[in-house]
């Protein structure tokens, strides 16, 4: 034992049969740990006696009965500590992985308050500087447990502090055995998506109500699994609850292939989303090009023709009062009469041009065939409880997640069909509320391009409507998963409002910067791993979880996979022939398509 570890450590006694200091030992400690705060101890502390019993079978490492430490300052949130460094190189020889990574940062180690547990995570570490000097290390609380009599081992954990150690308490290395306790989940709705790591057999849960209840966000560079990630929770939460309602927008068309079997693919074939369900925000956005004071008049003029050819449909006649945005059927056709007869009229308020760019744009979008998915004149009829029983799955006949193939839609109109979309999931939720409630999950992949910051905030419908699901969605039913590539991207305030943040190896400065700040305290010790994760492996911190867990994901079935596998560039390249004959298909498909 060195210098410093007697001056430490020797004035603590063997603790007591219930791993207690004896009442003048513990009053001692305060004092014999204050010359520690700056200078750590590189001492072996006197073990703590083996629990009374110990369970046929079981064989519990002595790493676990014996300090690591000693707790040196408390703050509200966590605390500094002084690390024996002798006892960390003899718990790396351990057999329990969660033993052997001991006092690393990251891990989870557990202090001793009175007949509980207070378990921490070690967030950074430091050399003592001074000769024969330890390791001082910050902690975070994490929240305690009740410890068993017969074993010793922590049970009933729940989040938060409700009693503090005091400077001089020893710590004690957390076991694979109390992780199993804390991960435990306790009868409540959970998925399984992977291990914990260090440990090869501890299962990674998501907590399945809490992590909807508050929403959700998958964070990850590319090229990280991020993708089959998210495909590997959305099956694990079909297969919990095979007559859910989950709507994924997928901007890509990876999913497709993922969820052909389980799930209800719709795209720019089979999609038949009608024109008229669009507001009159949303009607701007397709059919006026034009900007500043012009606009404001080609609005006016808009909406006064909107209303008129809402108007005389027989739905409306029986409706007492309709506004323009009223999901009440109209033919194109007599929307375009009635811009012609108010251009026509003697009296109005302007010039004709308004009203030509009003109508021009409106016959475009017919006779385009890259909008006939949304802007046919056979989508005239009254289907809207039919789409929005085949989009929110309602009923979801063995199916509960569809998938929203936006990839082949018009990129001028790709983020109001997504707009439509997000305000029909909000809208329908808000007229239910008197029904039996029916949640709906709310998937967007690249979300970045439909909540930007406001740097690159363009004032499109999107980003207001899933800004305001965000803020009040969980109020009635709705969550709401993000996935980027881009977290720093996102607009401010969106990711704090998701209770369960899913982080996978980001590389940007900006993103690990942003994700920390959403992130709370106690993962801190977790968020500096970031930069150094592996593919398919995770930060999981929040709602969802007990505690910030370090995952592995599981392997997913290749079937049950997104198309987004990187190509083999060299492969490819050497497999020579048919290159005119692809030429020649690829450019009829581009052509048919308009």
């Amino acid at each position: 034992m060195t210098d410093m570890g007697n001056q430490n450590f020797d004035q603590f006694k063997p603790a007591t049969p219930q791993g207690n200091p004896a009442p003048a030992q513990a009053a001692q400690a305060p004092a014999a740990a204050q010359p520690s705060a700056q200078h750590a101890p590189q001492a072996r502390p006197q073990p703590a006696p083996a629990p009374a019993a110990k369970p046929q079978g079981e064989a519990p490492s002595d790493n676990a009965t014996h300090p690591i430490g000693v707790v040196l300052e408390i703050a509200g949130s966590g605390s500094q500590v002084a690390l024996d460094l002798q006892r960390l190189n003899e718990c790396m020889e351990d057999a329990d992985p969660s033993i052997a990574l001991a006092g690393q940062v990251g891990s989870q180690i557990k202090i001793r308050v009175g007949n509980s547990w207070l378990l921490a995570s070690v967030r950074n570490q430091r050399k003592d500087r001074r000769p024969n000097g330890g390791i001082l290390a910050n902690i975070d609380f994490l929240g305690e447990g009740v410890e068993e009599k017969l074993t010793g081992k922590l049970h009933g954990f729940r989040r938060g502090v409700t009693r503090y150690p005091i400077p001089g308490a020893m710590i004690y290395p957390a076991t694979t055995a109390d992780l199993k306790q804390v991960y435990a989940s306790d009868g409540r709705a959970n998925v399984e998506i992977g291990t914990v790591y260090p440990t090869k057999d501890i299962r990674a849960g998501l907590y399945v109500d809490a992590m909807l209840g508050k929403h959700f966000a998958l964070l990850g560079s590319t090229g990280t699994g991020k993708s089959t990630s998210a495909a590997l929770i959305l099956h694990r939460i079909c297969q919990a609850a095979p007559d859910g309602h989950i709507v994924m927008v997928d901007p890509h068309g990876e999913y497709s292939a993922a969820f052909r079997q389980t799930g209800m693919i719709l795209d720019v074939s089979n999609l038949q989303m009608p024109y008229w369900l669009m507001n009159f925000e949303e009607h701007c956005e397709v059919l006026l090009t034009s900007d500043g004071n012009e606009r404001q008049v080609d609005a006016d003029i808009l909406a006064k023709c909107l209303l008129k050819s809402r108007q005389k449909n027989r739905l409306a006649e029986g409706m007492g009062k309709i506004t323009v945005d009223s999901p009440i059927p109209y033919l194109l056709s007599e929307l375009s009469n009635n811009i012609q007869d108010e251009m026509g009229k003697l009296d109005k308020a302007t010039s004709s041009a308004p009203y030509m760019r009003i109508k021009n744009k409106l016959e475009e979008v017919k006779g385009d065939p890259r909008y006939q998915f949304m802007f046919s004149g056979m989508l005239v009829g009254d289907t809207m409880t039919e789409f929005i029983s085949r989009v929110f799955r309602m009923p979801g006949q063995g199916k509960p997640i569809s998938i929203i193939d936006v990839s082949g839609v018009p990129s001028d109109i790709t983020s109001t069909v997504v707009a439509v979309l997000s305000r029909l999931v909000f809208d329908f939720a808000i007229w239910g509320r008197e029904e039996k409630t029916r949640p709906i999950l709310l998937v967007c992949e690249e979300a970045h391009r439909y909540v930007p910051n406001s740097a690159n905030e363009d004032g499109s419908s999107v980003g207001r409507i899933l800004s305001r699901i965000a803020k009040e969605g969980r109020k009635y039913g709705i969550s709401l998963g993000l996935i980027t590539q881009r977290p720093s991207d996102l607009a401010e305030g969106v990711l704090s409002q998701c209770g369960t943040i899913i982080s996978m190896r980001l590389n940007n400065d900006r993103d690990q910067a942003f994700v920390k700040a959403a992130m709370p305290e106690g993962a801190r010790g977790f968020l500096d791993s970031i930069p150094a994760l592996r593919n398919r492996e995770c930060i999981i911190c929040g709602e969802g979880v007990a505690i910030p867990i370090r995952v592995a994901f599981d392997n997913l079935e290749e079937n049950k996979r997104p198309a987004s596998e990187d190509p083999s560039f060299v492969e490819l390249w050497n497999q020579g022939g048919g290159e005119e004959e692809t030429v020649e298909r690829v450019v009829q498909r581009w052509r048919s398509q308009g």
